[in-house]
């Protein structure tokens, strides 16, 4: 098994040990939060029967209230009734002088046609005979309450002014307190669930307790939100026993609305925070990859250097010794060979200078020089379209380096035994380079782990090759290579794209 399929192997080892990890975690962190949330609906259940039921109490409360107010019309009416009967001629007053003396609570003002008191009952004993304090009592008296109309006698009439006792009023009082106090907390609940209470219409709030205080006052917000509030749970509807109905509309606390989005957010979390790291190894290991690239290819320049100047002292003296001249050239042209290849991996880590030159002068020399080391049964061609130059931005020696990396792997993808096709397009800001083989092709799952270090189909061999040369075009060219087609036992073909 090749270094980079156990790297591979590993990869989904980890990879299927994270997903078990987070699974597993999300799994529990879920059960953690649906009993949380059934412990928050139950609390908002609570809450919702607890404000039913005080509304039922409210109601309740109003109801007896408007008995009490009913009741104490009809004493006045009574009292009234009975300063009526004292006015005339009758045989027995003992029903109607008991009737008028037990009115211990309502404050009565008893005055004639002008408006002048006659008698009152249960006011300020002190103020009772002054005629001003009267008459500023009869005043607040019709601003509260109709008076009574008493005919007399042959058209004479008296008016009874009255208003609610002190107990009655004391007993309003708790009442409007118990109402502000039912809003209030229907407002500001405990359950911290967002409400909103509203008169019959359904748009006018009168109080809201956990919602954007300011978003409500939009029309349209108010309206969805109290559609989207329906929607989740019924509204509790109040009536205080006055005829009129309020609403009151609520949805899950903005607690159990964060638990149930939780999980994803730590999944979320989880997954950035591992994307980072992964980044983080990732840029430190192709940090450390490239030290080693670079220090490989400067030692390798270094050891090339001692036995290639050996070899060019030995060639001067064979020819000394009478050396032909046919063989000597031919060893001069391997010599300079060994100095291009030594100076290709020297200005390996290094920035390297790139030319404006003919792109179509250097294939053809690259493509010489591998043709002469090649099987006679694999062919050679370059399809330029008939143009005479293509210019391109290059360092010479590297990018011969990248075809004789690309047509040494088709050869070996031929067995020797084939056509390899050099085309070249020349656009307005690109030249882009197809380099076709008739060999066994690549699987379309391997386009680019073909350029990873260390995958190799060859027995014997580094696979280093396809790296390289995509690190001289992406790195140092600053252009790209990818399998641009590939068929199995067909061919394939590698684009290179270079800037202009």
């Amino acid at each position: 098994m090749s270094i980079y399929a156990q790297k591979q192997q590993w990869k989904l080892w980890l990879f299927m040990a994270a997903i078990v990890i987070v699974g597993a975690s999300l799994w529990y962190t879920n059960i953690l939060v649906n009993k949380i949330a059934k412990e928050e609906r139950k609390k908002v259940k609570l809450w919702a029967d607890a404000v039913q039921k005080k509304a039922n109490l409210v109601k309740y409360t109003n109801e007896l209230f408007n008995k009490i107010k009913t009741e104490e019309r009809k004493k006045v009416e009574l009292w009234a009734e009975a300063t009526k009967q004292l006015s005339r001629d009758l045989s027995d007053y003992g029903f109607v002088l008991k009737v008028v003396s037990d009115n211990t609570t309502v404050p009565v003002i008893l005055a004639d046609e002008q408006g002048n008191p006659i008698t009152s009952r249960n006011l300020d004993p002190e103020k009772e005979k002054d005629k001003n304090y009267l008459r500023q009592q009869m005043l607040t008296m019709r601003s509260m309450q109709e008076p009574i109309e008493i005919n007399i006698y042959k058209g004479q009439k008296n008016y009874l002014y009255y208003q609610d006792s002190k107990l009655f009023s004391e007993l309003k009082g708790v009442l409007d307190d118990l109402v502000k106090s039912f809003i209030s907390e229907v407002a500001v609940n405990s359950a911290s669930v967002p409400v909103i209470y509203t008169d019959s219409t359904k748009l006018n709030v009168l109080a809201s307790g956990n919602v954007d205080s300011i978003k409500i006052q939009d029309t349209t917000y108010l309206k969805t939100t109290i559609a989207n509030m329906a929607s989740i749970n019924q509204p509790i509807e109040v009536e205080f026993g006055d005829g009129s109905k309020s609403y009151i509309f609520y949805q899950e606390s903005m607690l159990l609305t964060q638990l149930k989005y939780y999980p994803y957010v730590m999944f979320g979390i989880v997954g950035l925070f591992l994307l980072i790291a992964y980044l983080l190894f990732s840029t430190a290991r192709k940090v450390e990859q490239n030290q080693v690239w670079v220090g490989m290819a400067k030692e390798t320049a270094h050891q090339l250097g001692t036995p290639l100047s050996s070899l060019i002292a030995w060639l001067e003296y064979l020819k000394s010794k009478g050396l032909d001249h046919e063989t000597s050239f031919e060893i001069e042209k391997d010599i300079k060979r060994l100095e291009t290849i030594t100076d290709r991996f020297s200005k390996i880590g290094s920035v390297p200078k790139l030319d404006k030159v003919d792109l179509l002068s250097v294939l053809k020399e690259s493509v010489d020089y591998i043709k002469l080391r090649t099987s006679k049964n694999v062919a050679f061609s370059i399809d330029a379209y008939n143009q005479k130059e293509v210019i391109a931005q290059l360092n010479v020696p590297l990018f011969e380096w990248v075809i004789e990396n690309l047509c040494k792997n088709a050869v070996d993808a031929m067995v020797g035994n084939g056509s390899i096709t050099i085309t070249i397009s020349d656009q307005t800001q690109f030249v882009y380079i197809d380099i076709t083989d008739t060999g066994k092709g690549i699987p379309k799952s391997k386009y680019k782990t073909v350029f990873e270090p260390g995958f190799t189909t060859k027995r014997r061999g580094w696979g280093l090759g396809l790296s390289l040369t995509k690190r001289i075009i992406e790195n140092y060219h600053s252009g790209k290579i990818f399998v641009k087609s590939s068929d199995i036992d067909k061919g394939t073909t590698f684009r290179i794209v270079l800037n202009k």
